[in-house]
């Protein structure tokens, strides 16, 4: 069979999609019970379980204070990086001579065995942040936003974090006292659903909540890398309903965050995770809530490779309502990632997932790839969007950012919108 190998590299920078590549920044810087029933953080889509859909680079002038803004291509998008996909000429007849594999397991290919396919990046495709930022900062009021991310936990303490972090009112800290009968004890930033006590960060396998609250708020200008949003106006409720060490959670868990997000006064709620089987508790749930919901649509099947949703649904991204985004992948070429799913009426529109740079826990940074990267963009600048414009509902939030998007050709009959999330065109439009 033959042999396939990917890097992806900004001149001669190696990027290795899902693992933290950069160290914390320094202090001080400148300028899913059974499967078919589970939640699991979308790294990579696994069957019919509810979970995560996760499986690069930016430009040196996108927020020149935050040292590894360069890689946030997602964000300005100048044509830097590239996908080196190593592929073998000839099929192997038995496994002796298959990738002439050294003592230390390291492959000794001969002379021509590979040829190398290379996936350019295309200048401008990305969500245009620059001039909306820009916008954003000039305005003299905004209003304040709390943005929900039901996932696994997020590391409240990460530099880039700690002062985007929803702190509960009614609460005080550890005293043992339930304050403001909500009937959770000491809830001050939001709920360990997954559980069912106050921590909402318990280590390594929240890094997959932790990464898509980088996208949407990490502290731009500050530290390593920029977030979405203005931690100043937009807070994010961390709820963990997801856990273990392949990120699963129960749909009554995820219900269970909901409601507590709409009790405590979250607007737009995060969901990147997925599941085959339907729920009718959670489809109604998500029906009769007043949030907006953005969810990824998940990333393909066993094959890897994305398919049609609106043959074979995946949810909650499917469900047919008008408080949710489903959010499909795109790459930095400005085609769908190929284990992306689509759907001509059941996804909404694209935004930048693949090879994504955000924080994980530890004040450490990585990257990682798939419409649950994807989703908190969108959910990054529908809270940008909701914050600067004071005239509209959060019921006008969904239509803006699907008519403002940016229309591509590769996108068209594979989502209603047929374009790339447009933060500057959201901003703008009228």
């Amino acid at each position: 069979m033959k042999k396939t190998t990917r890097a992806a590299c900004l001149i001669l920078v190696l990027l290795l999609a899902g693992l933290p590549l950069f160290g914390g920044p320094t202090a001080g810087k400148g300028t899913e019970s059974t499967r078919t029933s589970a939640l699991l953080a979308h790294s990579s889509d696994s069957g019919q379980a509810l979970h995560t859909l996760a499986l690069g680079p930016g430009l040196i002038n996108l927020s020149p204070a935050d040292e590894f803004s360069t890689y946030q291509w997602g964000l300005k998008n100048d044509g830097e990086f590239r996908l080196i996909e190593l592929k073998s000429k000839f099929k192997s007849i038995d496994n002796i001579y298959d990738g002439r594999n050294s003592k230390d397991g390291t492959m000794k290919p001969g002379p021509g065995d590979y040829e190398s396919t290379v996936i350019g990046a295309v200048t401008g495709i990305d969500i245009n942040i620059q001039p909306a930022w820009k916008l954003y900062d000039q305005a003299e009021s905004k209003r304040s936003v709390i943005v929900a991310i039901i996932d696994t936990g997020i590391d409240i303490n990460h530099l880039e974090l700690k002062d985007a972090i929803w702190t509960n009112p009614g609460e005080i800290d550890g005293d043992g006292i339930d304050n403001d009968g909500d009937g959770y004890v000491d809830d001050i930033h939001g709920w360990n659903f997954y559980s069912g006590n106050n921590q909402v960060f318990t280590g390594s396998e929240d890094s997959h909540g932790t990464h898509a609250a980088g996208t949407i708020s990490a502290a731009r200008g500050a530290y390593g890398i920029a977030g979405i949003t203005d931690n100043n106006y937009i807070k994010i409720m961390p709820l963990k309903a997801l856990g273990g060490e392949d990120g699963l959670g129960s749909p009554e868990a995820v219900i269970q965050a909901i409601h507590y997000a709409e009790a405590h006064g979250a607007s737009i709620c995060n969901l990147s995770m997925g599941t085959n089987a339907y729920s009718e508790e959670l489809a109604q749930t998500m029906k009769n809530s007043s949030m907006l919901f953005v969810v990824s649509c998940g990333n393909g099947g066993v094959s890897g490779l994305g398919y049609d949703t609106d043959i074979y649904p995946v949810y909650p991204a499917s469900l047919p309502y008008d408080n949710i985004i489903s959010v499909a992948n795109l790459m930095f070429d400005g085609t769908l990632s190929s284990d992306s799913n689509y759907g001509a009426t059941s996804v909404d529109i694209a935004a930048p997932g693949s090879y994504i740079l955000s924080t994980v826990p530890g004040n450490a940074y990585g990257f990682m790839s798939g419409t649950s990267m994807a989703a908190p963009m969108v959910t990054g600048v529908a809270a940008m969007l909701y914050s600067y414009r004071q005239d509209i509902s959060l019921s006008d939030v969904k239509t803006i950012l699907l008519n403002s998007s940016r229309k591509l050709d590769t996108l068209t009959g594979k989502m209603v919108s047929g374009g790339l999330l447009d933060a500057y065109g959201a901003l703008t439009s009228r």
